[in-house]
């Protein structure tokens, strides 16, 4: 597989502490934006928001202990090694977010509630508490606005040719207690052919219960690169939710990336049909 490296690749939060003067991103620390894969005569265009769980050096860990870097809180657990397999297979580009998202969500709007958060499922971020606009602008134009441009201009370079944005996601198999039976959700908006294509063809794939919108929903207010990349240039898409424990390991992975491999043409040969 062709790997173009826009981005080092930090999997673990560094440890030392002091925030760099006027600049968030220092020498050691690694780009934003992750790019795996080739762009080519593939319609998929691969996105992973939270791939990542690295911090700035200048931020420390934030504090948060150890054992929750490895949650559903720091990132999306699987989506890295799943979604390279995956943009192998297709031969396709992966376009990945390479900082946490205790650092800030890069499927939120900047302003938003949740675009730097205070608390997540239990666990205090104490870096995050007492944040100035200048501490979270630099959050905003050193990580969030690179990862977006970055996926503006690979659409920009598409431009005329067939795309479908794909954006991959996993939750947790329970939240506040409640079980969570989804093996995979397909989450969309205001278009939701390609998705609800997906979903039918996930279904008959047989032994998979598929959520529909479900365990969250895309809207205008709760996502961001969906609806900003693909619904306002009218492409279609899909936003995927794979359950964390199904492709914590290597062989989910690879049964996942092997799954979405054959669905995804399937879904847009019938969709184009």
């Amino acid at each position: 597989m062709h790997v173009r490296n826009e981005a080092m690749r930090q999997d673990d939060p560094p440890r030392d502490g002091g925030l760099p003067s006027g600049t968030l991103l220092g020498p050691r620390d690694p780009a934003p934006v992750g790019v795996h894969g080739r762009s080519g005569a593939s319609p998929f265009l691969l996105l992973s928001d939270h791939a990542g769980r690295a911090v700035p050096s200048g931020l420390g860990d934030l504090g948060v202990p150890g054992p929750d870097w490895d949650r559903h809180i720091a990132w999306d657990i699987g989506m890295a090694g799943m979604g390279r397999l995956l943009a192998e297979r297709l031969d396709t580009i992966l376009i990945e977010q390479v900082y946490s998202r205790l650092v800030i969500d890069c499927n939120r709007a900047p302003g938003h509630p949740t675009s730097v958060v205070r608390t997540s499922d239990g666990t205090d971020v104490p870096a995050n508490l007492d944040l100035d606009a200048a501490d979270v602008a630099r959050r905003v134009d050193e990580i969030f606005r690179p990862y977006h441009a970055r996926i503006a201009d690979e659409l920009a370079a598409r431009h005329g040719r067939p795309t479908v944005v794909v954006a991959l996601h996993s939750f947790t198999p329970d939240m506040d207690g409640v079980p969570r039976p989804w093996h995979a959700g397909v989450l969309h908006n205001r278009a939701p052919r390609f998705g609800l294509i997906v979903k039918s063809l996930l279904e008959e794939e047989g032994g998979l219960l598929v959520g529909d919108n479900e365990p969250y929903a895309l809207t205008d207010g709760s996502d961001y690169t969906i609806p900003v990349h693909a619904e306002r240039n009218g492409l279609a898409y899909v936003e995927l939710e794979i359950r964390q424990d199904l492709v914590a390991d290597a062989r989910g992975q690879r049964e996942w990336a092997d799954r979405l491999a054959r669905v995804l043409p399937q879904a847009w040969a019938c969709h184009t049909a």
